[in-house]
C-alpha cells in the first residue's frame, strides 16, 4: 500500500507503518511528555500500545493461516492495523478471523489485571486519567481493553463490522452484506465526528475521518466486485506491453519508461519471466546504483502472478496499488495494474448504466 515509510517482517508477514501512524505516535509522545509520568515511561506506554495493536493483527493473520488464507501485509494506521489477505474470507472464516484480534487484546488485558490483582497492585480507575509512575501496567491493560471494545463495534472497518458482514453473508450476498456493514461504519463515523466537533475532541474527529474513509473504500470495493463477478482476469489485462531483458541497464529501462505509458516491466531471460521491475524500484536503482546498473539486480523476483481464468472478483483484493503478471504456466500473456483495473471498472459501470437505460425505454 502507498504512504508507508518503513517495513519489518514478522513470521514472514511484511508489517508496514503508514506515515499517519508515525505522526500519531509522535503526537502521543508530545502530549504525554510533561505529565506526571516521565518521558521514558510515556514512550514505553506508546510502544506497548503499538505492540498490542501489532499482536492484534498477528492474531488475525494466524487464524487466517489456519483457514489457508495468506496475509500479504499488515499496515499500521492511526485507527489500528489492517491485515491484507490474499483472498476474501468466506462468511464463517471471516467471523473467526475478525474475532481473533479483539480476543488477543482481551487476553493481554486479562493477564495483566490478574497479575496486578494477585499482587494487590490494582490502582483506582480515577488515577488512570492523571497517571502516576507506578500504574503503567494497568494503563496498558486498560488500553488493550479499549482497543478490544472499540474494534468490536458493529461497523466496518472495525472487526465488529467484519463479524457483522460475515453473519449477514450467511443469509445475504457477500456484496450486500459488505454494503450494510460499510454503511454502518460510515454512520458511526459521522456520529463520532459530530460529537468530536461539539466537544472539541479533535482526536475523535481524526479517528472518525479514518473510519469513514475505510468504510467508503470497502463499499467501493464491494461495488467493484459486483461489476466484475464472473469475468476472468484476461478480460481486463493489458496485452500491449513492453519487456526488458535481464542484461538491460537501468538507463535503458528509464528510457523505456519515458517513451511509453507503461510503468512496470516484466524482466525476461530469453523467453522466460524471471522478475518484475516496478517504477519505484527503477527510481531507487537509478539513485543508489546509477544508470549503468543491471535491471536484474533491481527487479522483484517474488512478483504477483495471476491465472488468466481467475475470477476478477477474487483478484481485486490483491491489486491495491499493485501490478500482477498474467501467466499461463510459464507463458506471459499480459499485465494487470491497479490503474488499468480502475479504468475497466469505470467502463463496466458505464456499460451497465447504458444497458439499464435501454431496458427502461
Amino acid at each position: 500500500m502507498g504512504g508507508t515509510v518503513m517495513a519489518i517482517r514478522i513470521f514472514g508477514v511484511p508489517v508496514r507503518l503508514h506515515f499517519t501512524f508515525v505522526l500519531l505516535v509522535v503526537f502521543l509522545l508530545f502530549v504525554g511528555v510533561g505529565g506526571r509520568q516521565s518521558g521514558a515511561l510515556t514512550a514505553l506506554y506508546v510502544l506497548a500500545l503499538f505492540g498490542s495493536v501489532l499482536l492484534h493483527e498477528l492474531g488475525h493473520a494466524l487464524v487466517a493461516r489456519r483457514w489457508g488464507i495468506r496475509t500479504l501485509e499488515i499496515v499500521m494506521y492511526p485507527i489500528g492495523g489492517i491485515a491484507r489477505l490474499d483472498r476474501m474470507p468466506r462468511a464463517r472464516e471471516e467471523v473467526s478471523i475478525a474475532l481473533a484480534g479483539p480476543v488477543v487484546n482481551l487476553l493481554i488485558a486479562g493477564g495483566i489485571v490478574a497479575w496486578l490483582a494477585g499482587g494487590g497492585a490494582l490502582a483506582p480507575l480515577a488515577q488512570l486519567t492523571q497517571p502516576p509512575e507506578g500504574n503503567l501496567a494497568q494503563r496498558i491493560a486498560t488500553g488493550n481493553l479499549l482497543l478490544a471494545l472499540f474494534n468490536l463495534l458493529p461497523a466496518y472497518p472495525m472487526d465488529g463490522g467484519r463479524v457483522l458482514r460475515g453473519l449477514l453473508a450467511l443469509h445475504k450476498t457477500e456484496d450486500e452484506a459488505t454494503r450494510i456493514a460499510a454503511g454502518a461504519g460510515q454512520a458511526l463515523a459521522i456520529l463520532m465526528g459530530l460529537y468530536g466537533l461539539l466537544s472539541a475532541h479533535f482526536m475523535l474527529i481524526f479517528i472518525a475521518m479514518f473510519v469513514y474513509l475505510g468504510a467508503a473504500q470497502e463499499a467501493a470495493m464491494a461495488r467493484g466486485r459486483s461489476l466484475v463477478m464472473g469475468l476472468p482476469v484476461r478480460a481486463a489485462m493489458v496485452t500491449d506491453f513492453r519487456t526488458l531483458q535481464h542484461g538491460d541497464t537501468i538507463r535503458e529501462a528509464g528510457n523505456l519508461l519515458l517513451s511509453t505509458s507503461q510503468q512496470d516491466f516484466p524482466v525476461m531471460h530469453g523467453g522466460r519471466v524471471i522478475g518484475l521491475l516496478k517504477r519505484s524500484a527503477l527510481m531507487r536503482a537509478m539513485l543508489n546504483e546509477g544508470p549503468e546498473a543491471y535491471v536484474s539486480a533491481a527487479m522483484d523476483r517474488d512478483f504477483l502472478r495471476l491465472s488468466p481464468e481467475m475470477d476478477l472478483a477474487e483478484a481485486l483484493p490483491t491489486m491495491a496499488g499493485n501490478v500482477a503478471l498474467v501467466m499461463e504456466d510459464d507463458n506471459l500473456l499480459g499485465l494487470l495494474t491497479a490503474e488499468n483495473l480502475s479504468e475497466f471498472l469505470v467502463l463496466r459501470q458505464i456499460t451497465q448504466m447504458q444497458a439499464a437505460r435501454t431496458q427502461a425505454r
